[in-house]
């Protein structure tokens, strides 16, 4: 199956990233990269680990309105896309059970799960959910959702057995800058979605005192994590500081909505 899937990355400054997604890849005949707009080597790495890259620069607006672009405005011509991002690596075993998918009509689509990467060694355990990473061009339309994306798939979606590694080495400074702006959206979502419509885990983070210290002991105890060594500490961490980044923005509304609607009446 093979031969009717187009790999579609977007990237942003992933020089640290895009060899090793790329690497494994080989197979495709073309790979589409929405670029939006990188200032580092990513554009010169990938071109050269990959001759049948397709390199499209747009600005970025928000994720879902990328990941659309790339699927309507490149020529993308494959009944089936596996969209990744730049920190993706496909597994060898993940690859040749793409070989040999023969779906039926009525699948459109195929979610994986992740074993998540700390300077390339694999965590036992982390929070990062299966993820919808191959469909059927003409069955998926991106949404919008809160900091990030969610594909809608007109069509059954099947697991797939093998996993797909979350490899990113970016360094922390970058990292932390990326969650200050997500966390942002997340509390502008959970702020203007109705409770009956949030996740049990969305409810949770409303909380706000609550979400990250159970992170914290639901990365490191729950998946695992201790048994990392320092590696899962720094995940556990990570996650927790973005739980708190995100209880930040949640309370400085909060605290400060008097101060902006003085601001608006005058």
């Amino acid at each position: 199956m093979l031969n009717q899937i187009t790999p579609l990355i977007l990237t942003y400054n992933e020089e640290p990233n895009i060899v090793r997604t790329l690497s494994k890849l080989a197979w495709a005949r073309a790979v589409v990269i929405v670029d939006s707009h990188s200032s580092d080597g990513t554009r010169d790495a990938a071109v050269a680990q990959h001759p049948g890259v397709k390199w499209f620069e747009r600005a970025f607006t928000e994720h879902s309105e990328q990941w659309n672009f790339g699927l309507e405005q490149t020529g993308i011509n494959t009944e089936w896309v596996l969209a990744l991002d730049a920190d993706f690596v496909l597994t060898d075993a993940l690859v040749d059970e793409l070989t040999k998918l023969a779906p039926d009509a009525g699948v459109n689509g195929y979610e994986a799960s992740f074993v998540y990467c700390i300077s390339g060694q694999p965590l036992r355990g982390a929070a990062y959910p299966p993820v919808v990473v191959l469909y059927r061009r003409a069955a998926a339309k991106y949404l919008q959702d809160g900091h990030t994306q969610r594909i809608r798939v007109a069509g059954a979606v099947k697991p797939l057995v093998h996993h797909i590694l979350h490899d990113d080495r970016k360094p922390l400074s970058r990292w932390l800058a990326s969650q200050i702006r997500y966390m942002r959206l997340e509390a502008e979502k959970l702020k203007n979605m109705p409770v009956s419509q949030l996740t049990a885990a969305d409810r949770v983070r409303r909380m706000v005192v609550i979400a990250p210290p159970l992170m914290f002991l639901y990365c490191l105890i729950v998946k695992g994590g201790v048994l990392d060594g320092w590696r899962g500490v720094y995940y556990a961490l990570q996650r927790t500081t973005a739980e708190l980044i995100l209880s930040l923005n949640i309370v400085d509304r909060l605290v400060h909505r008097n101060d902006r609607g003085s601001r608006n009446v005058r």
